[in-house]
């Protein structure tokens, strides 16, 4: 009996140790360019072996010195890796939005994107400054895009104003340039993450258009107090970033918890759910709260028909008649 403890603590020990090397290589590998990565990945394969060696021959005090000494000077590491303001960023999220109060309860919101997207990567670049009133938005919509498995979305949130305009809020990865994503690097601050603020013809129509994704959009039920509230906390995350910068999380900090975040803090009893990991299924978890239209009489699968939207040319259309042109299939 003891002898078989011995063997099955043996083998816990050297399957701990294993995924602890794989942590600590998947970090090396998203923060440490080559060929250097390549000289840390032989130092750790030594060790890891010396490790097991230890943990074989029954020394354990010594195979958890070495580890635990390991751990701390890979914990240094770590937390000396901080987010920055000051990459080369991509053209589209080189600006975060940010904010601040002018008269009467306006703010002046700063840094609203609005590309003319000609393929996937390629726009005419324009952005501007906008002063509007909280108090005066009349509609929020969360806008979901859909590229690769139908569990995962992008998800936006749109606020309508009496004027016809919408503003869009989108936290995204800060992207280099020539960086592409990675969800496994988004656990290993790989990216910095950005709140974009922008308008529908820029990033609806980029989705739809041109990168061909599948995209819907809902309108959330909330209180004209409630639209004001998220719309200032959205903009008191982006002033929030610019002062402060943080990691992009694949899992905690991503476009859909950061918003799922600043709704429960204007939300009292707002429950999570693991669809707000699992975004792709995000409607049925609005559905069940009762927010989306007719939810609870009409089935979700019709309302969910109801909000795809088309592939939309936005020549000749302004930011009012585009946005109009979306929600069409909610006025019918």
């Amino acid at each position: 009996m003891r002898r078989a403890a011995a063997i099955c603590g043996r083998g816990l020990g050297i399957a701990w140790l294993l995924g602890l090397a794989v942590w600590i290589g998947l970090s090396l590998h998203f923060q440490i360019a080559a060929p250097w990565v390549y000289l840390l990945y032989l130092v750790g394969v030594f060790v890891w072996l010396a490790l097991v060696r230890m943990l074989l021959q029954g020394r354990l005090r010594r195979a958890l010195g070495l580890s635990a000494v390991v751990l701390a000077v890979w914990a240094l590491w770590w937390g000396g890796i901080a987010p920055r303001q000051d990459r080369d960023w991509m053209a589209e999220v080189a600006r975060g939005v940010t904010a601040e109060p002018t008269r009467d309860g306006a703010v002046l919101v700063r840094n609203i994107r609005d590309f003319r997207w000609s393929s996937p990567t390629e726009a005419v670049e324009r952005w501007y400054d906008l002063e509007v009133q909280p108090e005066q938005i009349t509609s929020v919509d969360m806008i979901m895009s859909v590229w690769d498995s139908p569990e995962i979305a992008h998800t936006l949130v749109s606020f309508g104003f009496a004027d016809g305009r919408h503003i869009v809020f989108s936290g995204e990865i800060r992207r280099e340039v020539g960086e592409e994503f990675s969800a496994i690097g988004g656990f290993f601050k790989r990216y910095e993450l950005v709140l974009i603020a922008a308008d529908e013809r820029d990033i609806v129509h980029l989705r739809t258009d041109a990168r061909g994704e599948s995209v819907s959009l809902y309108p959330v039920a909330m209180g004209a107090g409630q639209r004001a509230a998220l719309f200032r906390a959205f903009l008191d995350y982006g002033n929030a970033l610019a002062e402060d910068p943080r990691w992009y999380h694949t899992l905690w900090t991503n476009c859909t918890t950061m918003p799922y975040r600043l709704v429960r803090g204007i939300a009292e009893g707002l429950v999570f759910d693991l669809r707000v990991i699992l975004s792709g299924r995000l409607p049925g978890y609005l559905y069940d709260l009762g927010v989306l239209p007719g939810a609870g009489t009409v089935p979700l699968a019709e309302l969910k028909a109801r909000a795809v939207l088309p592939p939309s040319p936005v020549d000749g259309l302004s930011s009012q008649d585009y946005s109009r042109l979306l929600r069409q299939g909610w006025r019918d």
